[in-house]
Protein backbone atom coordinates (compact mmCIF):
# COMPACT_ATOMS: atom_id res chain seq x y z
CA UNK A 1 0.00 0.00 0.00
CA UNK A 2 1.54 3.64 -1.01
CA UNK A 3 1.30 5.57 1.95
CA UNK A 4 -0.46 9.33 1.07
CA UNK A 5 -0.44 12.19 2.50
CA UNK A 6 -4.19 14.06 2.97
CA UNK A 7 -3.70 17.52 0.89
CA UNK A 8 -6.07 20.41 0.79
CA UNK A 9 -6.33 19.36 -2.97
CA UNK A 10 -6.50 16.32 -2.56
CA UNK A 11 -3.80 12.74 -1.59
CA UNK A 12 -0.43 13.14 -2.37
CA UNK A 13 2.04 10.16 -2.15
CA UNK A 14 4.11 10.44 0.99
CA UNK A 15 7.39 10.37 -1.35
CA UNK A 16 6.48 13.65 -2.73
CA UNK A 17 5.93 15.59 -0.21
CA UNK A 18 9.07 16.92 -0.04
CA UNK A 19 11.09 19.72 1.68
CA UNK A 20 8.16 19.82 4.66
CA UNK A 21 7.41 22.92 7.53
CA UNK A 22 5.82 20.53 9.98
CA UNK A 23 3.61 22.95 11.54
CA UNK A 24 2.55 26.13 10.57
CA UNK A 25 -0.27 28.20 9.98
CA UNK A 26 -1.34 30.83 7.40
CA UNK A 27 -4.82 31.68 9.30
CA UNK A 28 -5.42 31.62 12.88
CA UNK A 29 -7.82 33.28 15.18
CA UNK A 30 -8.05 33.28 19.11
CA UNK A 31 -9.76 35.65 21.59
CA UNK A 32 -6.46 34.85 23.44
CA UNK A 33 -4.49 36.78 20.56
CA UNK A 34 -7.14 39.68 20.26
CA UNK A 35 -5.86 42.31 16.99
CA UNK A 36 -2.96 39.50 16.06
CA UNK A 37 -5.24 37.53 13.98
CA UNK A 38 -3.69 35.63 10.79
CA UNK A 39 -6.30 36.74 8.41
CA UNK A 40 -4.49 37.91 5.41
CA UNK A 41 -4.71 35.84 1.89
CA UNK A 42 -1.92 37.88 0.38
CA UNK A 43 0.25 37.46 3.32
CA UNK A 44 -0.28 33.76 3.49
CA UNK A 45 0.68 33.85 -0.35
CA UNK A 46 3.82 35.57 0.13
CA UNK A 47 4.97 33.43 2.85
CA UNK A 48 4.42 30.77 0.68
CA UNK A 49 6.17 31.86 -2.02
CA UNK A 50 9.47 32.84 -0.17
CA UNK A 51 9.20 29.51 1.39
CA UNK A 52 8.80 27.83 -2.08
CA UNK A 53 11.47 29.91 -3.32
CA UNK A 54 14.13 28.54 -0.40
CA UNK A 55 12.87 25.12 -1.86
CA UNK A 56 9.81 24.31 0.62
CA UNK A 57 7.57 22.24 -1.19
CA UNK A 58 5.15 21.04 1.93
CA UNK A 59 3.37 23.16 5.11
CA UNK A 60 0.94 21.71 7.52
CA UNK A 61 -0.91 24.01 9.04
CA UNK A 62 -2.11 22.82 12.60
CA UNK A 63 -5.31 25.53 12.76
CA UNK A 64 -7.71 23.25 13.93
CA UNK A 65 -11.59 23.72 14.37
CA UNK A 66 -12.97 26.87 14.69
CA UNK A 67 -9.97 28.97 14.53
CA UNK A 68 -9.91 30.50 11.38
CA UNK A 69 -8.85 28.07 9.03
CA UNK A 70 -9.99 29.24 5.56
CA UNK A 71 -10.54 26.31 4.37
CA UNK A 72 -11.08 27.49 0.69
CA UNK A 73 -8.42 30.17 0.64
CA UNK A 74 -6.15 27.33 1.57
CA UNK A 75 -6.99 25.30 -1.60
CA UNK A 76 -6.32 28.19 -3.54
CA UNK A 77 -2.97 29.31 -2.10
CA UNK A 78 -1.92 25.83 -2.53
CA UNK A 79 -2.61 25.71 -6.78
CA UNK A 80 -1.64 28.97 -7.41
CA UNK A 81 1.72 28.77 -5.54
CA UNK A 82 2.47 25.24 -6.35
CA UNK A 83 3.28 23.98 -2.74
CA UNK A 84 1.22 21.02 -0.61
CA UNK A 85 -0.73 22.35 2.50
CA UNK A 86 -2.19 19.83 5.13
CA UNK A 87 -4.93 21.11 6.97
CA UNK A 88 -6.24 19.80 10.36
CA UNK A 89 -9.26 19.37 12.06
CA UNK A 90 -9.02 18.96 16.16
CA UNK A 91 -10.04 21.19 18.21
CA UNK A 92 -7.72 23.05 21.15
CA UNK A 93 -7.51 24.14 24.59
CA UNK A 94 -11.19 25.32 25.71
CA UNK A 95 -9.41 28.64 26.44
CA UNK A 96 -9.16 29.69 22.63
CA UNK A 97 -13.14 29.31 21.85
CA UNK A 98 -16.35 30.19 23.71
CA UNK A 99 -16.98 29.18 27.00
CA UNK A 100 -20.20 27.27 25.25
CA UNK A 101 -18.82 25.74 22.07
CA UNK A 102 -16.73 22.67 23.75
CA UNK A 103 -19.61 21.65 25.74
CA UNK A 104 -22.20 21.98 22.72
CA UNK A 105 -19.55 19.95 20.79
CA UNK A 106 -18.84 17.40 23.34
CA UNK A 107 -20.88 14.30 22.05
CA UNK A 108 -20.25 14.86 18.54
CA UNK A 109 -16.60 15.25 18.26
CA UNK A 110 -15.25 11.95 17.04
CA UNK A 111 -17.98 12.03 14.21
CA UNK A 112 -16.71 16.19 14.06
CA UNK A 113 -12.93 15.07 13.00
CA UNK A 114 -13.75 11.99 11.06
CA UNK A 115 -16.15 14.07 8.76
CA UNK A 116 -13.96 16.77 8.43
CA UNK A 117 -11.39 14.02 7.52
CA UNK A 118 -12.85 12.64 5.07
CA UNK A 119 -15.49 14.57 3.49
CA UNK A 120 -14.35 18.23 4.12
CA UNK A 121 -14.47 21.33 6.20
CA UNK A 122 -17.85 23.08 6.09
CA UNK A 123 -19.58 22.44 2.77
CA UNK A 124 -15.90 22.94 1.24
CA UNK A 125 -15.22 20.41 0.07
CA UNK A 126 -11.27 20.44 1.55
CA UNK A 127 -10.07 18.22 3.68
CA UNK A 128 -8.64 17.77 6.73
CA UNK A 129 -5.02 15.66 6.88
CA UNK A 130 -4.31 15.65 10.53
CA UNK A 131 -6.12 15.36 14.04
CA UNK A 132 -4.80 18.81 16.35
CA UNK A 133 -5.44 18.72 19.85
CA UNK A 134 -3.53 20.06 23.33
CA UNK A 135 -2.34 19.01 26.68
CA UNK A 136 -2.26 21.72 29.71
CA UNK A 137 0.23 22.84 30.85
CA UNK A 138 2.11 19.86 33.06
CA UNK A 139 -0.74 17.78 32.56
CA UNK A 140 -4.40 16.35 31.08
CA UNK A 141 -7.31 18.36 32.06
CA UNK A 142 -11.17 17.43 31.45
CA UNK A 143 -10.74 19.57 28.08
CA UNK A 144 -7.36 17.44 27.04
CA UNK A 145 -8.81 14.15 27.79
CA UNK A 146 -12.14 14.86 25.54
CA UNK A 147 -10.28 16.20 22.66
CA UNK A 148 -7.83 13.19 22.62
CA UNK A 149 -10.46 10.54 23.06
CA UNK A 150 -12.23 11.83 20.15
CA UNK A 151 -8.82 12.14 18.18
CA UNK A 152 -8.51 8.61 19.16
CA UNK A 153 -11.55 7.56 17.97
CA UNK A 154 -11.39 9.22 14.72
CA UNK A 155 -7.51 8.01 14.18
CA UNK A 156 -8.94 4.55 14.72
CA UNK A 157 -11.90 4.98 12.37
CA UNK A 158 -9.44 6.86 9.55
CA UNK A 159 -5.53 6.34 10.10
CA UNK A 160 -5.00 10.20 10.28
CA UNK A 161 -2.46 11.25 12.24
CA UNK A 162 -2.66 13.00 15.49
CA UNK A 163 -0.98 16.24 16.66
CA UNK A 164 -0.28 17.49 19.83
CA UNK A 165 -0.06 21.19 20.87
CA UNK A 166 2.40 20.89 24.20
CA UNK A 167 1.81 23.77 26.38
CA UNK A 168 5.40 25.29 26.75
CA UNK A 169 6.44 22.20 25.74
CA UNK A 170 5.01 20.33 28.92
CA UNK A 171 3.37 16.94 29.66
CA UNK A 172 5.01 15.04 26.58
CA UNK A 173 4.48 11.52 28.91
CA UNK A 174 1.25 12.28 30.07
CA UNK A 175 -0.10 12.48 26.80
CA UNK A 176 1.56 9.72 25.79
CA UNK A 177 -0.02 7.79 28.37
CA UNK A 178 -3.33 8.68 27.33
CA UNK A 179 -3.23 8.24 23.90
CA UNK A 180 -0.86 5.16 23.20
CA UNK A 181 -1.39 3.63 26.49
CA UNK A 182 -5.24 3.88 27.39
CA UNK A 183 -6.81 4.64 23.77
CA UNK A 184 -4.37 2.43 21.99
CA UNK A 185 -3.03 4.97 19.33
CA UNK A 186 0.42 3.76 17.96
CA UNK A 187 3.16 6.07 18.70
CA UNK A 188 3.98 6.55 15.82
CA UNK A 189 1.07 8.24 14.57
CA UNK A 190 1.20 10.68 17.05
CA UNK A 191 3.11 14.05 16.62
CA UNK A 192 4.41 16.15 19.91
CA UNK A 193 4.73 19.96 19.00
CA UNK A 194 6.59 22.56 21.21
CA UNK A 195 9.25 19.97 22.93
CA UNK A 196 11.63 22.96 22.37
CA UNK A 197 9.95 24.96 24.96
CA UNK A 198 10.82 22.68 27.17
CA UNK A 199 14.31 21.56 26.57
CA UNK A 200 14.26 18.60 29.45
CA UNK A 201 16.32 16.33 27.40
CA UNK A 202 15.49 13.52 29.42
CA UNK A 203 12.16 13.71 28.60
CA UNK A 204 12.81 14.19 24.89
CA UNK A 205 14.65 10.95 24.76
CA UNK A 206 11.92 9.06 26.49
CA UNK A 207 9.26 10.62 24.32
CA UNK A 208 11.83 9.53 21.60
CA UNK A 209 12.02 5.91 22.84
CA UNK A 210 8.48 5.39 22.72
CA UNK A 211 8.11 5.43 19.54
CA UNK A 212 6.44 9.22 19.21
CA UNK A 213 7.63 12.28 16.31
CA UNK A 214 9.14 14.64 18.05
CA UNK A 215 8.33 18.68 16.35
CA UNK A 216 10.68 21.53 17.23
CA UNK A 217 8.67 24.11 16.36
CA UNK A 218 9.58 27.28 18.39
CA UNK A 219 11.11 30.11 16.54
CA UNK A 220 7.69 32.40 17.02
CA UNK A 221 7.99 33.48 20.20
CA UNK A 222 11.88 34.87 21.24
CA UNK A 223 11.12 34.36 24.86
CA UNK A 224 11.26 30.44 24.37
CA UNK A 225 13.89 28.36 24.68
CA UNK A 226 14.00 27.51 20.93
CA UNK A 227 16.74 28.59 18.57
CA UNK A 228 19.40 29.59 20.23
CA UNK A 229 18.77 25.92 21.76
CA UNK A 230 18.06 23.72 18.46
CA UNK A 231 21.12 22.55 17.22
CA UNK A 232 22.46 21.23 20.46
CA UNK A 233 19.27 19.23 21.08
CA UNK A 234 18.59 17.94 17.63
CA UNK A 235 22.08 16.70 17.80
CA UNK A 236 21.66 15.13 20.84
CA UNK A 237 18.39 13.31 19.79
CA UNK A 238 20.56 12.31 16.43
CA UNK A 239 23.65 10.87 18.08
CA UNK A 240 20.94 9.09 20.44
CA UNK A 241 19.51 7.13 17.25
CA UNK A 242 16.16 9.01 17.47
CA UNK A 243 17.11 11.03 13.87
CA UNK A 244 14.19 9.62 12.16
CA UNK A 245 11.22 10.71 14.29
CA UNK A 246 12.85 14.70 14.77
CA UNK A 247 10.15 17.23 12.94
CA UNK A 248 10.83 21.33 12.01
CA UNK A 249 8.33 24.11 12.14
CA UNK A 250 7.96 27.53 12.39
CA UNK A 251 4.69 27.77 13.73
CA UNK A 252 3.78 31.16 12.89
CA UNK A 253 0.98 32.52 15.15
CA UNK A 254 0.97 36.18 15.10
CA UNK A 255 2.34 38.35 12.29
CA UNK A 256 5.21 39.51 13.40
CA UNK A 257 6.98 36.49 13.82
CA UNK A 258 9.34 35.18 11.52
CA UNK A 259 7.04 32.94 9.30
CA UNK A 260 8.18 30.14 7.20
CA UNK A 261 11.27 31.38 4.97
CA UNK A 262 12.95 31.81 8.30
CA UNK A 263 13.17 27.86 9.01
CA UNK A 264 15.00 27.68 5.31
CA UNK A 265 16.65 30.67 5.46
CA UNK A 266 18.49 31.24 8.89
CA UNK A 267 17.67 27.85 10.38
CA UNK A 268 18.52 25.22 8.05
CA UNK A 269 22.31 26.54 7.46
CA UNK A 270 22.75 26.47 11.08
CA UNK A 271 21.42 22.93 11.65
CA UNK A 272 23.06 21.75 8.39
CA UNK A 273 26.56 22.70 9.82
CA UNK A 274 25.32 21.05 13.26
CA UNK A 275 24.22 17.55 12.06
CA UNK A 276 25.52 17.04 8.28
CA UNK A 277 23.15 17.94 5.13
CA UNK A 278 22.30 14.18 5.03
CA UNK A 279 20.78 14.26 8.67
CA UNK A 280 18.89 17.81 8.00
CA UNK A 281 16.88 16.05 4.94
CA UNK A 282 15.69 13.15 6.85
CA UNK A 283 14.25 15.55 9.13
CA UNK A 284 13.01 18.04 6.82
CA UNK A 285 11.54 15.42 3.89
CA UNK A 286 12.07 11.52 5.00
CA UNK A 287 10.33 12.36 8.53
CA UNK A 288 7.25 14.21 7.17
CA UNK A 289 6.42 11.83 4.37
CA UNK A 290 5.86 9.46 7.50
CA UNK A 291 4.47 11.43 10.59
CA UNK A 292 1.87 12.80 8.50
CA UNK A 293 0.66 9.69 6.52
CA UNK A 294 -2.39 8.09 7.14
CA UNK A 295 -1.46 4.46 7.06
CA UNK A 296 2.44 3.36 7.92
CA UNK A 297 3.59 0.74 10.47
CA UNK A 298 7.23 2.41 12.09
CA UNK A 299 8.72 5.29 12.74
CA UNK A 300 12.05 3.81 11.49
CA UNK A 301 10.54 2.49 8.17
CA UNK A 302 10.61 4.26 4.65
Amino acid sequence: MVATVRTVLGDVPAAELGVCDAHDHLFLRSPLLPGQELDDTGRAAEQLVAFRALGGRAVVQWTPYGMGREPEALAALARSTGVHVVAATGLHQAAHYPPELPGRLRDRLAGLFVSELTEGIGSTGVRAGLIKVAGAFHGIDAHSRLTMTAAAEAHHRTGAPIAVHLELGTAALDVLDLLCGELEVGPQRVVLGHLGRSPETAVQREAARAGAFLAFDGPSRAHHATDWRLPEQLTALTDAGFGGQLLLGGDTTVPETPGMPHLLNRLRPRLEQALGKEALDTILVGNPARAFAWRVSSPSEG
